[in-house]
């Protein structure tokens, strides 16, 4: 959708030309994804493939465990975090094979952006998409290529801790945010005896998924001057919303 070329920032100067295989590409041979073996393997094409009905939901249960939400409810949990109102703005973070930027485009019949870096995962999701509300884009969640205050709604679900530079990319997400505007993040969170630096250390090198403390997350969103923080932990996950002062 050339809907979207309105909230890129203009100094990138991208163009309709760059839409390529359903998407808009604002990378083109640079790779944003990260060098860990869980970055490179979300460049797979196989992995896209099964990603939603396979992938995601075994990832989902080893999170959250059998007795945490499914998929469906996780997106349930996601649109109600973002409390969408029609016409809503909303940007899904690395975005995947789109499951959870097509739920929010049923909810909400305002432009429905999803960013990825993986061009695997784009053209799956261009695959999968029939609403006409959306628009996918390839580029970095830790330097986004949209103007300020672009979106009433962003998500970032079970990725978070795959970004190489996740702070960076709050940072990225409080900065597109219009006042007023809800911010949904699900993502890891440290459980049991070790402490977070230890069971990172262990975690990261072998799968390159972060292990983020008890208090990371909700901290580093009120530093950033977000209101309303809550949290909400299952299993190995957090569920995080919190709201920009209008």
């Amino acid at each position: 959708m050339t809907e979207v070329l309105d909230l890129i920032k203009p100094e990138l100067q991208a163009s309709e030309s760059q839409f390529r295989d359903g998407y808009l590409d604002l990378l083109g041979e640079e790779s944003a994804a990260g060098s860990g073996a869980g970055q490179r393997l979300m460049e797979s094409a196989g992995l896209a493939m099964i990603y939603e009905r396979l992938w995601r939901p075994v990832l989902g249960r080893l999170l959250m465990g059998v007795l945490g939400p499914g998929m469906r409810d996780e997106q349930l949990v996601a649109v109600e975090m973002l409390d969408l109102a029609d016409g809503d703005r909303v940007l899904d973070v690395a975005c995947g094979p789109g499951n959870f930027t097509r739920a929010f485009a049923r909810e909400d019949q305002g432009l429905v952006v999803g960013l990825d870096a993986s061009s695997a995962m784009l053209a799956r999701a261009v695959h999968e998409t029939r609403e006409d509300n959306v628009a996918y884009v390839r580029g970095n969640a830790s330097a986004m290529p949209f103007i300020d205050g672009a979106f009433d709604g962003v998500c970032c679900f079970a990725a978070l801790y795959l970004i190489e530079d996740p702070f960076a990319a709050i940072d990225e997400m409080v900065r597109v945010l219009a006042p007023g505007g809800r911010l949904a993040i699900l993502t890891s969170v440290n459980r049991g005896l070790l402490p977070a630096g230890v069971s990172d250390a262990l975690s990261r090198p072998l799968t390159g998924v972060r292990i983020f403390g008890r208090d990371d997350i909700t901290d580093a969103l009120r530093q950033r001057g977000l209101d309303k923080v809550a949290q909400r932990v299952t299993g190995l996950a957090q569920f995080v919303s919190a709201r920009r002062p209008a």
